[in-house]
């Protein structure tokens, strides 16, 4: 599957809520998962598929998802990368949150192996 194909079936299944399917279908073992530091915060990454894994399975468990969008994919900087634009309605901590955010993908071999997620910065 080519760059292009790999942001088009990513958009697809996140916009269906299969986050799993994509994980499974699409994502590399040796994944790499950036999240920009919002507000000023620190980066944190994490590294293999059963560490994005368990972001996911954190995420799940803190946030109550309402509605996911997922728009693109964009051309990214080469030919290996696109960019998805997020946006979400969840409550956490008892709190309804809409977020939004873009996601940076790196494709080799057909498969993601690098996503940085940038949140909109707060104004």
């Amino acid at each position: 599957m080519d760059t292009t194909a790999v942001g088009k079936r990513l958009v697809e299944l996140t916009s269906a809520g299969k986050d799993p399917q994509a994980l499974d279908e699409l994502y590399a073992d040796n994944i790499v998962s950036v999240e920009g530091g919002s507000d000023g915060g620190e980066a944190q990454t994490w590294e293999g598929i059963e560490a994005v894994r368990e972001k996911h399975a954190w995420w799940d468990s803190a946030a109550t998802t309402h509605e996911t969008t997922a728009e693109g994919p964009y051309a990214g900087s080469g030919d290996d990368q696109f960019v998805v634009k997020f946006w979400m309605d969840v409550t956490m901590e008892g709190s309804r949150n809409q977020m939004t955010e873009v996601g940076l993908f790196t494709v080799a071999e057909g498969k993601i192996v690098r996503e940085v997620y940038l949140p909109l910065i707060a104004g």
